[in-house]
């Protein structure tokens, strides 16, 4: 039996993440993952000579996971795209204005529509978030914008940054926050995909002097009140007074002994997970007739499209990069219509791409996230710690205490590693065991 400070179930972002903040407060920590690579979600595969990865990905400026990786000395290559993107309408393509001339000759919007865009844009650049409310995004977009197509206008871009198409049931002020974000040209796409950021988070972690075992699945987190140990299907034992679950909530109640007696039971069956269909594709080129904006929003369908090639490298041949997403939300996947529909809504923005696909990876139900901010949660927060078992704690993107999506992730995580370290400092540091390194 093998002792350890801390011990992560998850080497995911926020796995990773919490690792490095323990290790780096001199607790011997150790990180299981189940499956062989490191960065659940945010793995990034190779096919064709192109970097794809699990969907779209952008990590937004001045977010939580920004300035995390600030503390944690990750330096990112890649780039902020300039103001570029296509609004569909009716099956019509047209320029989402981003600048003034632009908007006076959009074709888009009445004058009426023009004039209350201005007001609102200047509005939103001004307004706290946190002063919002539990209203739904639908309550404040309907009390704040008169004109129905802003309105669309506002739910589409909010679905592209969020993956949650309800409108209804999102809370209006962490939805207001990722509209600002994204008004103000905050996106950012990573070269190489995000498996370059797993990549750095796992080799910060190795040399803080955390131990990182692949292929090693975590059967129960054994407690009396308190943690005791884990068991792992192998047979393998590890005793530890502290556990972090970087899991969903599912897997989380799975693991923990008598787990219906505990807030994991409520936190899982009230989960909500927002799932999509990801059509990723590489192409030779950009057809003639195809178009260059970035990023690209149906105001009738929940699609959405994206070309971060355009800023960062994805290839090393030129290849072009696109990714398009059907919104599924909470709502289960159709696969053959919903490819279909995809694909038909790239040939609206890149009519003629079929004859320059190089390959393309479709993802018909992937878990963007394990629940979201809703108004139905009435401001109740998961985690970090499970209020009656002490030493355990959760992290990953459904305990987001107003954070979305890989921001959720890393801001959980730190709460949770924050939390540990003043529990082991309360009981005098006794454990310290073992050097980084990854087998």
């Amino acid at each position: 039996m093998e002792l350890y400070d801390a011990v992560i179930i998850g080497g995911g972002l926020a796995g990773l993440t919490a690792s490095i903040y323990l290790a780096r407060a001199d607790l011997s920590v150790l990180v299981l993952e189940k499956a062989n690579h490191l960065g659940g979600r945010a793995l990034t595969v190779q096919k064709s000579g192109a970097s794809l990865n699990l969907g779209v990905h952008a990590l937004y400026r001045d977010g939580a996971g920004e300035a995390i990786l600030r503390e944690l000395g990750v330096k990112l290559k890649g780039a902020y795209p300039p103001a570029s993107a296509g609004a569909m309408w009716n099956n019509r393509v047209y320029t989402l204005p981003s600048k003034p001339l632009e908007l006076i000759a959009s074709k888009l919007f009445s004058f009426s529509e023009k004039m209350e865009l201005t007001r609102l844009l200047l509005k939103l650049g001004k307004m706290d978030p946190k002063q919002i409310g539990q209203i739904s995004l639908k309550e404040w977009a309907e009390r704040e914008i008169r004109h129905p197509m802003l309105r669309h206008v506002v739910y589409s871009v909010s679905r592209a940054n969020s993956f949650v198409p309800h409108p209804e049931l999102h809370l209006a002020g962490p939805a207001v926050r990722q509209l600002q974000q994204t008004f103000g040209g905050k996106a950012f796409y990573i070269d190489g995909g995000w498996g370059a950021l797993v990549d750095d988070l796992r080799e910060r972690a190795i040399r803080a002097g955390v131990t990182i075992i692949r292929q090693k699945k975590a059967v129960e987190v054994e407690h009396d009140g308190t943690v005791r140990r884990i068991r792992c299907t192998d047979g393998d034992v590890f005793e530890t007074p502290h556990v972090v679950i970087a899991t969903g909530p599912k897997e989380a109640y799975d693991l923990v002994k008598n787990a219906n007696s505990t807030s994991i039971a409520k936190w899982k069956v009230a989960a909500k997970p927002i799932r999509a269909a990801c059509l990723d594709l590489v192409l030779h080129h950009l057809p003639d007739r195809g178009s260059n904006f970035i990023a690209g929003f149906w105001l009738d369908q929940p699609l959405f499209y994206n070309f971060p090639s355009t800023v960062a490298k994805f290839s090393g041949d030129g290849s072009v990069v696109i990714h398009l997403i059907k919104h599924l939300g909470t709502n289960e996947s159709q696969p053959e219509s919903d490819l279909l529909q995809l694909e038909k809504a790239m040939d609206l923005v890149q009519p003629g791409w079929r004859k320059e696909e190089k390959t393309r990876q479709f993802l018909p139900n992937l878990t963007v996230a394990h629940d979201f901010n809703r108004v139905d949660k009435s401001g109740v927060n998961h985690g970090p710690a499970i209020p009656e078992i002490h030493g355990l704690y959760v992290a990953g993107d459904w305990t987001g205490h107003g954070e979305l999506l890989a921001d959720a992730s890393f801001a959980s995580a730190k709460r949770a590693a924050q939390a540990i370290i003043a529990d082991n400092r309360s009981r005098g540091g006794e454990l310290r065991v073992g050097e980084g390194k990854t087998i």
